[in-house]
């Protein structure tokens, strides 16, 4: 075993990986600094207040200085990429790794371990490309870098999982590419996480690079149908062979939570057979062999995890009424103000949410939805109101139950209308020193085919609603409104 002398960096903290990885270090009682671009995203998951733990915020893309985030670091966990930033990932992906690998030639970092991907021959993926160039990137370095590919890993909250997860579950008739033939061998996510933790100690000459497999090579195809008899539910697969990439990625976003960016990246990296031809990690780290079959039980046991940390407050109701059916992705749709009113007059007036106040814009809306809710047996048309002033966690509004409440900055409820899903709206103040962001925002994980129905059924009112109630908010609030944007 290698002595590891400091403190592990796991850059891309909040990610599918990131977040196991963390824990586990953690539980092998290793000193861990974790980074987001977010560091909000950091301090609401589980793991947040362990002693042993650091948190900082860190941007790889703006550039700034990556000194202090490495003093005393020995090795660095890079997970980050970038397809969640648009067509452009391909050169976001690469800036970052320059930034990384100059940030590291000059600190004293021993180790740099990189999560890859699985690389075929004759590759023409953007996805693909910019991962094997961000190896090489990082070795430009000058330090001891440990590149481990892998393919599909299966676990809850990996995209490649959730999309055949969403599609198998939400769909009795699945039409397809004719790339869901290609073939992969998908990994347990507890056995991945069994070989990262281990490369941080494991004695390793040079810069190598390793390829990680499950036991079988299966295709795309015959996952999906594995998952349905899991799940005991039939599923018929057509193939259409005139079914592009670009069309498909339409397609997905209709039946999947999973991010439209992220899903077009899976879909062009199904042209290739994803078999690992490179150095088995396996032949130097020993770890039990997971079959598909219990990986995919295993991620669908933790799927309620989702609801079980503190963007949810940890709250009961909102853990007994997830369902493994629902989407693990959350849709969104909000709208963002910039205002000079201060952040405790805006947060008296999002305290008077609902009862006779209203919801502040669209109030004949706000009751046409109570009583569709009413029509169905719901309690939306009940007026609550707590006696105190302020609310705090615990209180009920109309069909609403507070689930998180930080005075002058944040507001969670918990949506208590039927429908098919779980959500929550958001209120959201940030103190910028010259002037407050407001940020309304509704989060909704769809159960099944229904819930993505009666999300898109909502938005034409998402559209302009959300833009209302902040600026109506903003100017109650006796303020001026200022840059609103949207996002």
């Amino acid at each position: 075993m290698q002595a590891v002398t400091g403190k592990i960096l796991v850059l891309g903290a909040t990610g599918y990986i990131g977040r196991h990885l963390v824990s586990a270090l953690l539980s092998q009682q290793y000193p861990v600094v974790a980074t987001s671009r977010d560091l909000s995203s950091l301090q609401n998951l589980p793991w947040s207040g362990h002693p042993n733990l650091e948190l900082h915020q860190v941007d790889l893309h703006d550039g700034g200085d990556l000194s202090s985030v490495l003093s005393d670091v020995s090795t660095v966990f890079y997970l980050v990429h970038g397809m969640a930033s648009g067509s452009d990932f391909y050169q976001y992906e690469l800036d970052m790794a320059h930034h990384m690998s100059r940030a590291v030639s000059k600190s004293d970092v021993e180790r740099v371990i990189y999560l890859g991907a699985t690389q075929p021959d004759n590759v023409s993926s953007s996805h693909l490309a910019a991962r094997k160039a961000t190896g090489n990137i990082l070795r430009d370095s000058g330090k001891q870098v440990i590149e481990l590919r892998a393919g599909i890993i299966i676990g809850s909250g990996s995209a490649a999982f959730e999309v055949m997860r969403d599609i198998v579950s939400h769909l009795p008739v699945v039409t397809a590419p004719a790339s869901i033939r290609s073939a992969s061998c998908p990994i347990a996510l507890e056995t991945m996480i069994g070989y990262l933790t281990k490369l941080v100690s494991l004695p390793v000459d040079g810069s190598p690079t390793f390829d990680a497999r499950g036991p079988e090579t299966i295709s795309y195809e015959d996952q999906m149908r594995r998952f349905a008899r899991i799940i005991n539910k039939r599923v018929a697969i057509f193939k259409v062979p005139l079914l592009t990439p670009r069309i498909a990625t339409h397609w997905l976003s209709l039946v999947t939570t999973v991010p439209k960016p992220i899903a077009q990246s899976l879909i062009h990296g199904l042209n290739y057979d994803l078999v690992p031809t490179g150095e088995d990690i396996s032949s130097i780290i020993h770890l039990p062999q997971i079959s598909f079959e219990r990986a995919v039980e295993s991620a669908l046991a933790e799927e309620s995890d989702v609801v079980k940390n503190d963007l949810w407050g940890f709250d009961p109701d909102a853990v007994a009424r997830w369902h493994k059916g629902y989407g693990y992705y959350p849709k969104q749709a909000g709208f963002t103000v910039n205002t000079d009113a201060s952040a405790h007059a805006l947060w008296q007036k999002i305290c008077n949410v609902g009862g006779d106040e209203g919801y502040f814009f669209g109030d004949a809306l706000w009751t046409l939805r109570a009583y569709m809710d009413a029509a169905i047996g719901g309690d939306a048309l009940k007026k609550r109101r707590p006696d105190a002033e302020m609310l705090k966690t615990g209180d009920y509004i109309d069909s609403w139950k507070v689930i998180k409440c930080e005075e002058n900055r944040h507001l969670s409820l918990l949506f208590g209308m039927k429908a098919p899903g779980l959500g929550r709206l958001e209120f959201t103040i940030v103190d910028h020193g010259e002037h407050r962001s407001l940020d309304i925002r509704a989060w909704w994980h769809p159960a099944g085919f229904s819930g993505l129905l009666y999300w898109f059924a909502m938005m034409p009112a998402h559209l302009f609603i959300f833009r209302g109630m902040a600026f109506a908010l903003a100017k109650k609030s006796g303020a001026k409104v200022t840059t609103p944007s949207r996002r």
